[in-house]
């Protein structure tokens, strides 16, 4: 069935229930499973018209990365911790500076993934009914198949 398993998360409550999905279904189908989380680049205003816009320093760009490394590792820590609980390991994966759809559905394709899991939205999520941009994009793309995990109980 599924043999090469990719989870994504963002660590929100939403995304925790995918991955905790996910993690359950590779152990049973005894998958490989990468866990990806992906980190947007920070956002610069280059102005427009007379707006002089905003560029950020070198320092405020080593700032940023070094605050989304940090949250990245925090969220592949806590997968990492629910792999481990229920006995399977994970190869943990962060994409700094990335659109998130884009950077899950390459990782899928460039290591063979056969499934992508992901929750219905996540830390920008759009509430209830709505699939979020996201995941809306990666199903949207149709190369690799994706099970969407609603955050609902």
């Amino acid at each position: 069935m599924y043999t090469n398993i990719l989870l994504s998360t963002d660590g929100s409550d939403v995304a925790r229930k995918g991955v905790e999905h996910g993690v359950a279904l590779a152990k049973a189908l005894n998958a490989k499973m990468t866990v990806i989380t992906v980190t947007e680049p920070l956002p610069v205003d280059y102005g427009s018209g007379h707006a002089s816009g905003w560029m950020p320093s070198q320092e405020e760009v080593e700032s940023f990365d070094a605050a989304s490394k940090e949250r990245a590792g925090k969220v592949l820590g806590e997968a990492r911790a629910m792999a481990e609980q229920i006995g399977i390991s994970a190869e943990l994966l962060h994409v700094p500076n990335a659109h998130p759809a884009t950077a899950i559905i390459e990782t899928a394709k460039s290591k063979g993934c056969d499934l992508i899991v992901m929750a219905s939205h996540g830390r920008r999520g759009l509430r209830k009914l709505l699939l979020g941009s996201q995941t809306s994009e990666v199903l949207g793309d149709g190369s690799v198949p994706v099970l969407v995990v609603s955050g609902h109980n």
